[in-house]
Formats: C-alpha cells, sequence, structure tokens
C-alpha cells in the first residue's frame, strides 16, 4: 500500500464560508501515483469542517441558513464567556459537521456523485488561512 501526503491551502474571510474545494482536491489526487483506495480529507482546527453539497447558490445559501439555524451566532455560549473571543457558535457548527472525509478512488479518479462537490465550512469569525491535509491510500 502506498501512502502519498499533500496539503491545500485555502483563505477565508470573517463569516461563514462555504468554498468549493473539489478542483483543488482533483489536481492533488493526479499529482498521486495512487490509482485505486481512498482519498482522506481533514481539517485541523475546531471551528471549520469538511462535507460535501451541490455547489450552486441555492443549495449553499440553504446550507448556511440550516447552520444559522442550530446554532445561531448571536445566541449565548458559555465558549464566549470563558475566552471572551466570540467564536462559541463557531465551535459548535464545526463540531457537528465534522472536520473530515473520505472519498474512494477508483482509476485514479474521485468517486463523487455527479452533483456532489467537496466543500469547506469555516465558521470562525476572523479571516484565516485554512489548511487541509489530504491523503492518498492504496495501490
Amino acid at each position: 500500500m502506498t501512502i502519498e501526503l499533500y496539503h491545500i491551502l485555502v483563505e477565508t474571510t470573517a463569516g461563514t464560508d462555504v468554498i468549493d474545494i473539489t478542483d483543488r482536491v482533483r489536481r492533488q489526487v493526479e499529482k498521486s501515483s495512487v490509482r485505486n483506495g481512498v482519498v482522506s480529507l481533514f481539517i485541523p482546527g475546531s471551528t471549520a469542517a469538511l462535507t460535501t453539497i451541490e455547489y450552486e447558490s441555492g443549495a449553499v445559501h440553504d446550507l448556511e441558513r440550516a447552520v444559522e439555524r442550530i446554532a445561531p451566532a448571536n445566541m449565548d455560549y458559555e465558549h464566549n464567556e470563558r475566552w471572551g473571543d466570540g467564536n462559541g457558535y463557531a465551535h459548535v457548527r464545526a463540531a457537528l459537521l465534522g472536520p473530515s472525509l473520505q472519498v474512494p478512488l477508483v482509476n485514479g479518479r474521485l468517486t463523487l456523485g455527479t452533483w456532489q462537490q467537496l466543500v469547506l465550512l469555516d465558521f470562525d469569525n476572523r479571516p484565516r488561512e485554512r489548511r487541509i491535509i489530504l491523503q492518498a491510500m492504496g495501490e
């Protein structure tokens, strides 16, 4: 088995960002010698998450609204009282969606659905440079 490591850097803003990373991931997979296996994606940090969605403005807006309903930014969070950084909502949102994804790799291609894209969600209340760790594992 082969394991190859890559990094993807993404600049974010001080709001809920939903960023399509599909092409960036594909470019890294194209560099890999792994043809069949799995691509594992992980984002370090506790205020960002990874998921999939049909990346079109309606679905993205619906996701942003759903996340706001589940963990409203203007709610009281004990984290904010303890640390004073005002991003308690970001930690809750990221925890609910999770920091990682796995996508099967078949014949050197990501096995995504026709309308399925990989997205980074950054919930923090300040701009960040996010580093996504990508591992291609297999044969």
